[in-house]
């Protein structure tokens, strides 16, 4: 029983105009869906993917009104998207010193070479040469990326933890994670590496150990939840059934239309998230045109004049 990587990364961004240029413009995603936060209808939800918004390739954002987020442990520190090659990681410092974005420059981390970069509100991104490895989605092709060097969807996702053994049992006996290796990052710390399904490209949750951080505090900049696959609705089943019997408590089932989820906490910092690979978000808009209007699930299309009436018109500007 696997789950099967990474479908999306949902974070907070206070600056939506800002942030869409930058993931779409800056980054060379694609808007694949524009929509509502389904629990706060006055706040967008932006989903940044490949071409056709393939599972493990999009990462979205809540338009909060919310202050920076204050960094700390018990949170998640870093989104990694894999490139192909150290040839992609050099175009992307030469993009970067052109826009202004703050990187690292090219580190080593566990065989590979790295790129660490921020967003405009202090998202904390990585590129990970993954070494060409088959990517399974679609580059976006309206961009000015060249598709040699676009982003290929989720390489991993990193944790910072107070105390491993408060999660080591989630991850290995409920998760059903492989304890994989332990290495050392650019920045000094050790980092103990996950791996499901086989492990790989989209496939690795990295954890830091700091005992001796203070607890985040979430807000824009911050990572909200992270979400890993399934392929369907029978195997997601089959996760809650086994989270509920380890003690932990889910959500229940929750349709997001485009997907299913099930939601549960591994601390109190910490939320993942369990989603459907489908029905993908071709379901409601012509592929050709995902991501150009705004886009309410059934359940809320009566309501569509009050929710309009309470968003602002999305501009993006430059970051």
């Amino acid at each position: 029983m696997n789950l099967h990587g990474l479908h999306h990364v949902t974070a907070v961004s206070s600056k939506i105009g800002k942030n869409a240029d930058f993931y779409t413009r800056v980054l060379g995603l694609r808007l694949v869906k524009k929509t509502v936060n389904q629990d706060d209808t006055s706040a967008y939800h932006l989903f940044y993917a490949d071409k056709v918004g393939t599972a493990g390739t999009d990462m979205t954002f809540f338009d909060w009104p919310a202050p920076p987020e204050r960094r700390g442990t018990d949170s998640v520190v870093n989104t990694a998207f894999r490139v192909n090659g150290e040839e992609a990681l050099e175009y992307w410092l030469k993009r970067f010193e052109t826009e202004g974005v703050q990187h690292h420059g090219v580190e080593d981390f566990d065989g590979r070479k790295i790129v660490r970069f921020e967003d405009h509100e202090g998202q904390r991104l990585s590129l990970v040469d993954d070494g060409g490895i088959d990517y399974a989605g679609e580059i976006w092709d309206a961009s000015d990326v060249p598709e040699a060097f676009a982003l290929r969807g989720f390489y991993s996702v990193t944790l910072s933890i107070p105390q491993l053994d408060w999660i080591e049992p989630i991850m290995t006996k409920v998760l059903n994670w492989e304890e994989s290796r332990s290495v050392q990052h650019p920045d000094g710390n050790e980092v103990v590496i996950y791996t499901m399904d086989g492990g790989g490209p989209g496939k690795e949750v990295w954890v830091i150990v700091e005992p001796d951080k203070g607890g985040a505090r979430q807000g824009a900049g911050a990572v909200h939840h992270v979400a890993f696959r399934v392929n369907d609705f029978d195997e997601q089943k089959e996760w809650n059934t086994r989270i509920n019997a380890s003690g932990l408590r889910t959500s229940g089932y929750v349709d997001r239309f485009w997907f299913k989820s099930i939601y549960f906490r591994i601390s109190n910092g910490i939320l993942f998230e369990i989603a459907t690979d489908g029905p993908g978000f071709g379901i409601d808009e012509d592929m050709d045109a995902l991501g150009e209007k705004l886009i309410l699930p059934p359940f809320l299309e009566s309501r569509r004049e009050q929710i309009e009436s309470r968003l602002k018109p999305i501009e993006p500007t430059k970051a």
